[in-house]
């Protein structure tokens, strides 16, 4: 059954777009998919997510320390949850996959890319996604929506400077030339509506085959 991750730079509105097909399937299908989110998605995940995100102490983190912690709730979350569910031939959504961190760690931060590759894939074991939907978004929009954003905790990784994101948006860019079979480009600044139909449409004729 389908493995569907969504992708995209800060406030893009792939979780909203979870969400909307997440219910789509609901009701068209008669059995929700899994809906999972990373870092995170399992009780360590949650934890590490907290670290990498709002924990207070995590500003001075370096990012190789990042690198590994998103790795390793990764690996959990592939092992105890995403597999499982796979075998179980449940569809499963994921709020992000090994591809934020070839483009955050790999781009935005300025690491081997060549490591990151290596790691990205020994923390999956050969768990990929079988669709991805990329929301692409320009930096103007992205910050109006963050700065909508109200009453949430503190997020580390919404306080990198414009240059980490200008790096992060040509990242995904280059990944979607790459990995046209897979990864489905989208204006992330279109009508929510709109996005969904069209999501919904790919996932549809996935399905049917």
């Amino acid at each position: 059954m389908l493995f569907i991750s969504f992708e995209g730079s800060e406030g893009c509105g792939k979780s909203t777009q979870v969400g909307l097909l997440a219910d789509r399937l609901a009701r068209e299908r008669g059995r929700p998919p899994l809906v999972l989110r990373e870092p995170g998605g399992t009780p360590i995940g949650e934890v590490i997510r907290d670290l990498l995100q709002h924990a207070e102490i995590n500003a001075a983190m370096t990012p190789e320390t990042e690198l590994l912690l998103f790795a390793a709730s990764r690996s959990q979350l592939v092992r105890e949850t995403i597999e499982p569910a796979r075998r179980r031939g449940e569809i499963v959504i994921c709020d992000r996959f090994f591809d934020s961190t070839t483009v955050y760690q790999g781009a935005g931060r300025a690491l081997d890319r060549g490591f990151v590759a290596a790691l990205n894939e020994f923390a999956v074991g050969g768990c990929r996604p079988d669709l991805t939907f990329l929301l692409e978004i320009d930096a103007q929009t992205a910050a109006s929506r963050l700065a909508e954003r109200k009453d949430r905790k503190r997020d580390r990784m919404e306080e990198q400077p414009a240059s980490f994101y200008d790096r992060v948006r040509e990242g995904y860019r280059e990944l979607a030339r790459k990995e046209t079979g897979r990864i489905i480009a989208l204006d992330g600044g279109a009508p929510r509506a709109e996005i969904a139909e069209k999501i919904w449409h790919v996932v549809e004729s996935r399905l049917s085959k």
